[in-house]
């Protein structure tokens, strides 16, 4: 910690789920989030069991009303490739859809908690992340999907569930690695519904969420120094922040406070919405020219500060915290769930918890459960709680001084050693030196001279190598004492130095935009398809230079309506530009050839001749 004054802990002695309850946190969710952390018992008695077999029909293992946790973790025989998974909502025909997308409406209204998506939606994200986004919209016809309508009936299906008991609750983990005491809070929804209800990336049944709180002991107490929000597009030590992290961290007591996205039910540490990105499955060799690309666009013309890649689609996830609050000091408290790996439904179900629609890129596919991926290998989040984080390089405070002070120690014996070995090679490689000078003149000893070059050109990279370590180590070892003096004074050091990538809230300014903005966001894509459309049909010779022009009046019309016009204008000149370049050298490229050459003749004779007068 950046003080010498601790926050406050709990007995190192008390139970695992007295710990847990001490640092529960508070998750607060968005107006018109429908689902909300449920116990599993609960879900698998609702649900039922399936079985899919490829170039098969998938085949109802256990039946909705049937299904309990020994049945579930029930040993079952089944071909490679197969794979099991439940079922929450059944198949539904047009009537029963219709029922339940009008059931849906009527529960909003009597929930009193309907969702807005508010001004700014559709326009800030630009021209062409909305003819991504398009085109990832009608490659749902393509992929496995879950139906809109199931998002109703589960919502529906959930409301009842929840009205005969109603609990919120999280499945809690305590465990212990290096020092460090990890509280897990996972948190199980019956469904994700980010596409259906709040125009996210994708729809799924069930959902795991994750919060960890990491502790250490001093003194006899545990005391919370980490927090980790699993989130997107985050990984490693940007999931984390510090316990005295003003910034970022809002803290009731000693309870951190979590913002859910909306649907996505991912974690944030501030209240706003996000711009989530969803990367598009590309080959590696396209990734790499995209890159290459992008650096180009951004280094060498100079048309951008955002590193941002083409193969990403933007989304929003709204993570207002308008909604229900669940946990200490609120309307709405948890009930703890304890769980560990002798939790059967945890450790010996491999399967999906939800229906496995089949789509290749898995948005849609429901997850496995917090001990396994869905491919059945184990979730690095549960069997490595510390890596998950980026905590495994980073030892508790209690005992961070003796780790540093070890490293001095071990620097400092390194160094004498080195202060020793860098003499005595060095005096061997001159000795080879010597012998080296003394064999020229004579032709007999070729061979050995030969030997002996090889050998002392071998001792005089390790020697170099030997003086750059020594460097190295000067260097380190200043670094690591000074650490070592802050740490024992308990001076102040940077809560948020391991951050590379924070989550931030889009800015209110670029949420501000006026009705014709929205109204074109709505409306230019299926205008300018349409417009292609009929550029094909009207003018087909003239096809190409038609569609150019279109596409660039498109840009400029959205520039104008959102205050870049100069910018995009910019923009477009340097790529008309770089066009222009690649069609005269593909016409003229001889004389293109030829003038270059020219050009580079006429520069050397220039640098020569001046080296001459000089």
């Amino acid at each position: 910690m950046s003080s010498s004054i601790r926050p406050p802990g709990i007995q190192s002695t008390a139970s695992d789920v007295e710990i847990l309850r001490a640092f529960e946190p508070i998750v607060r969710y968005t107006q018109g989030e429908k689902f909300f952390p449920m116990d599993v018992e609960r879900y698998l008695l609702a649900s039922s069991l399936w079985l899919y077999v490829p170039d098969g029909l998938d085949e109802e293992v256990v039946a909705e009303g049937a299904l309990t946790v020994a049945g579930l973790v029930e040993r079952r025989e089944a071909p490679f490739g197969s794979l099991f998974y439940l079922r929450f909502i059944g198949q539904l025909d047009l009537q029963e859809s219709a029922k339940a997308l009008a059931g849906q409406r009527d529960l909003a209204k009597r929930q009193e908690s309907q969702f807005h998506a508010g001004v700014g939606r559709l326009a800030r994200g630009g021209l062409l992340p909305r003819l991504i986004d398009g085109l990832f919209s009608l490659s749902l016809v393509l992929r496995g999907t879950v139906p809109g309508a199931t998002a109703a009936a589960a919502a529906l299906k959930y409301a009842e569930l929840h009205e005969q008991d109603a609990q919120y609750v999280y499945h809690g983990r305590v465990t212990r690695q290096s020092g460090w005491t990890i509280c897990q809070y996972w948190f199980f929804f019956a469904y994700n519904p980010w596409r259906s209800g709040f125009h996210g990336v994708n729809d799924h049944e069930s959902d795991w969420e994750m919060v960890s709180v990491y502790l250490y002991e001093d003194a006899g107490q545990l005391v919370p120094e980490w927090v980790a929000y699993a989130s997107h597009d985050f990984h490693g030590a940007d999931l984390r922040r510090r316990w005295d992290d003003a910034q970022d961290l809002e803290l009731v007591g000693q309870h951190p406070v979590v913002y859910a996205g909306a649907g996505s039910h991912a974690s944030y540490f501030r209240a706003g919405e996000y711009q989530a990105e969803v990367p598009i499955p590309a080959p590696p060799q396209i990734k790499k020219l995209a890159a290459a690309l992008g650096g180009f666009w951004r280094t060498r013309l100079g048309q951008s500060e955002e590193k941002s890649s083409p193969l990403r689609i933007p989304f929003i996830d709204f993570a207002r915290g308008d909604g229900l609050a669940i946990g200490p000091e609120q309307p709405n408290e948890w009930t703890p769930n304890l769980i560990d790996e002798t939790t059967s439904w945890a450790s010996k179900y491999r399967g999906l918890w939800g229906l496995y629609a089949q789509d290749p890129i898995s948005g849609e596919n429901a997850p496995a459960g917090p001990m396994y991926e869905r491919d059945g290998s184990p979730r690095p989040s549960w069997f490595n709680p510390l890596g998950f984080a980026g905590l495994d390089k980073v030892p508790p405070p209690p005992s961070e001084v003796a780790v540093l002070e070890g490293e001095c120690r071990r620097l400092e014996t390194r160094q004498s050693e080195l202060d020793q070995l860098i003499p005595k090679e060095t005096s061997e490689l001159q000795k080879l030196g010597v012998r080296l000078q003394s064999m020229h003149g004579s032709p007999h000893l070729a061979t050995e001279a030969d030997r002996l070059e090889t050998q002392a050109a071998t001792l005089a990279t390790q020697l170099t190598a030997l003086r750059r370590e020594r460097s190295e180590n000067e260097a380190v070892l200043d670094g690591l004492q000074r650490q070592t003096e802050r740490r024992r004074a308990h001076g102040p050091d940077d809560a948020r130095a391991h951050i590379r990538h924070a989550a931030e809230p889009v800015a209110a300014s670029k949420m501000r935009f006026d009705r014709a903005a929205e109204l074109w966001a709505a409306i230019s894509i299926s205008l300018m398809l349409i417009g292609l459309a009929v550029l094909i049909l009207v003018a087909p010779g003239e096809v190409w230079a038609a569609i150019i022009v279109v596409v660039i009046g498109f840009i400029v019309g959205e520039s104008v309506l959102r205050g870049t016009f100069v910018r995009t204008v910019n923009r477009v000149a340097v790529i008309l530009a770089l066009v222009a370049i690649v069609v005269l050298f593909a016409h003229y490229w001889k004389l293109t050839l030829v003038a270059l050459l020219l050009a580079l003749a006429a520069f050397l004779l220039y640098q020569r001749l001046r080296e001459l007068r000089a």
